[in-house]
C-alpha cells in the first residue's frame, strides 16, 4: 500500500497514467505502454493525484481483462488488482513491455512519450516491427535494384580498407564477404549494399552543400547523388574548401594555422549524417555554411526513444537506424565507438573554444548547429562581436519545442541555469515568449 502511495505522489509520467473510471481511453494507454516501457494505470484518481474512487462489482475487473483482450491486436492479458485506500476503491493495471510490437487498438498504435500517448505514423510502425525481427530497414532485399547497379570495384576497395583497419586479409571472394556481412542475401542486393556501393546516380543519397552570404545568397554549391563513402570524401573536401583559416599566436616563431571550426567535429557530424539518416525519406540531407554558423540537417528525426536530452547526457544505449550500414563503417574504422559522436563532437568544439553545438529535432528530421562564436563572447576568424547566439538558440529551441521549462532548455542549450534564466528574461522583455500553465508544470511558448 505504501508503494502504491509513493507511485501515487509523483504523478503521471512516461510510466504512470491517472484515470477516474474504465473506458476507451485507458486501452488506449495500456497498447502505448505495451509498445514503449511497461508502465501501470491507476483507475479511480483524478488528473492531480487525488483518489476519488471507482465502482466495481465482482465481475467488473473480469470484464475488463476480457474488453482489453478483445480491443488489442495482438490480443493482450494484462494483470488488475483491486486496492482500498482511504475507505475508497481503486485499481491499478499493471502492462509490462511487449516482446512482439507494435500492439494497436482498433487498428490504432500508440506509444508513450512522456506523460502523454502519442499515435505511430506508418514510420514509427515500420520501426517497432523491425526492431521486434532485430533486424533493420538497410538489410532487406532491394527489389528496384540489381548487380547492374553497383560498383564490384567500389565494394573492393571497401574490403580493403576493412583489411588495412583490421590487419587482417579476406580469404573469401568479394561476393562471399558480402553475404556474410548481409550485404547480399538470397543472391540479391540489400538497400545497404545499394547505398554503400551505387555505380552512378541514387536517388535516396542525395546531399546539399551550400555556402551562403545571407539566407537567400549562394555563392558555391555542391550536389551529391552517389555511394555513402563518395559522399563524405567529397562533402568534407567542399566544406575546407568554404572554411576561413585563422592565425594563433604562440610561442613558437611561427603562427599556428587552423580552420576557423574544427575538422573532426565537422567530420563527426557528416559520417553522422550518412549512417543515420532515414533513407526512407523523400528529403535530402542538408549543409548550410553561413559567415557565423555552419547547420546540418538530417531527414529522420532521433531513432527509437532517444531524446535531445540523453543525447547529451550520454546516458543511453546507442541503436542505429541502418544497423548494416553502421556495422561496415565501424568496421571500417570510419566510426570508432556506437553512440560516442555527440560527445566527441561538443568536446571538439570545446577545445577549438567555440561556444556548445546545438541539437534539435526539426521538421522531419534531425539538425546540428556548429557556430564560430568564440567562448569568451568573440567571434572565430577575427571578427569580434554581435552575434546574441545563446539567446537566439534558446528562441529557436522554444520553437521548436513549444512547453519546454529552465532545466530542460539548460540541458538543450548546455548552458548555466542562471544564464538561460537571464536568457528568457531577455526573450520575455522583448515580448517573443510567454509562461504558461502552473509553475510545477508548466513552460515557455512562443507569443502568438
Amino acid at each position: 500500500m505504501k508503494e502504491i502511495l509513493q507511485q501515487i505522489r509523483l504523478g503521471e509520467g512516461k510510466s504512470i497514467e491517472f484515470k477516474r473510471s474504465f473506458q476507451k481511453e485507458v486501452i488506449e494507454s495500456i497498447v502505448a505502454f505495451a509498445n514503449a516501457r511497461g508502465g501501470k494505470i491507476f483507475i479511480g484518481v483524478d488528473d492531480t493525484g487525488n483518489i476519488i474512487g471507482t465502482s466495481i462489482n465482482n465481475e467488473s475487473i473480469q470484464s475488463y481483462i476480457n474488453t482489453i483482450k478483445q480491443n488489442t491486436q495482438p490480443n493482450l492479458i494484462v494483470d488488475i488488482e483491486e486496492h482500498k485506500i482511504e475507505n475508497k476503491t481503486i485499481l491499478v493495471i499493471d502492462i509490462q513491455e511487449q516482446p512482439v510490437k507494435p500492439l494497436a487498438y482498433k487498428n490504432r498504435y500508440f506509444k508513450r512519450i512522456k506523460n502523454s500517448n502519442h499515435q505511430m505514423n506508418l514510420d514509427e510502425i515500420a520501426n517497432e516491427h523491425l526492431k521486434t525481427i532485430n533486424a533493420s530497414w538497410d538489410y532487406y532485399i532491394d527489389t528496384r535494384h540489381d548487380f547492374n547497379d553497383i560498383s564490384i570495384d567500389k565494394a573492393i576497395k571497401l574490403k580493403e580498407k576493412i583489411e588495412k583497419y583490421q590487419d587482417k586479409k579476406f580469404d573469401d571472394d568479394i561476393y562471399t564477404i558480402l553475404r556474410k556481412y548481409e550485404l547480399i542475401k538470397d543472391d540479391k542486393l540489400t538497400f545497404g549494399a545499394y547505398l554503400l556501393f551505387v555505380d552512378n546516380v541514387s536517388s535516396l543519397t542525395c546531399m546539399q552543400v551550400g555556402r551562403f552570404k545571407s539566407d537567400t545568397m549562394i555563392i558555391d554549391n555542391l550536389s551529391l547523388n552517389t555511394d555513402l563513402m563518395s559522399e563524405i570524401d567529397e562533402t568534407l573536401a567542399f566544406i575546407r574548401k568554404n572554411l576561413m583559416v585563422e592565425y594563433i599566436i604562440t610561442g613558437n616563431a611561427q603562427r599556428e594555422e587552423r580552420f576557423d571550426y574544427p575538422v573532426e567535429a565537422i567530420r563527426e557530424i557528416v559520417v553522422n549524417m550518412i549512417v543515420h539518416r532515414d533513407y526512407r525519406d523523400s528529403g535530402d540531407s542538408i549543409i548550410k555554411m553561413f559567415d557565423n554558423r555552419i547547420e546540418f540537417f538530417n531527414p529522420g528525426k532521433l531513432y527509437d526513444d532517444l531524446t535531445i536530452e540523453k543525447l547529451l547526457s550520454g546516458n543511453y544505449s546507442s541503436r542505429s537506424r541502418n544497423r548494416a550500414i553502421a556495422k561496415i563503417f565501424k568496421e571500417a574504422g570510419i566510426i570508432e565507438k556506437y553512440g560516442s559522436g555527440i560527445a566527441r563532437i561538443r568536446k571538439e568544439c570545446k577545445t577549438h573554444e567555440i561556444k556548445e553545438p546545438m541539437f534539435e529535432e526539426f521538421q522531419h528530421g534531425f539538425r546540428v548547429t556548429l557556430f564560430k562564436e568564440k567562448l569568451d563572447g568573440g567571434v572565430s576568424g577575427g571578427v569580434s562581436g554581435g552575434v546574441n547566439g545563446g539567446v537566439d538558440q534558446l528562441f529557436k529551441l522554444i520553437v521548436n519545442g513549444p512547453g519546454l521549462k529552465t532545466k530542460e532548455l539548460s540541458v538543450q542549450t548546455g548552458s548555466s541555469l542562471r544564464t538561460v534564466e537571464r536568457w528568457l528574461k531577455q526573450l520575455k522583455d522583448e515580448d517573443k515568449i510567454e509562461f504558461k500553465g502552473s509553475p510545477k508544470t508548466g513552460g515557455y511558448y512562443v507569443k502568438q
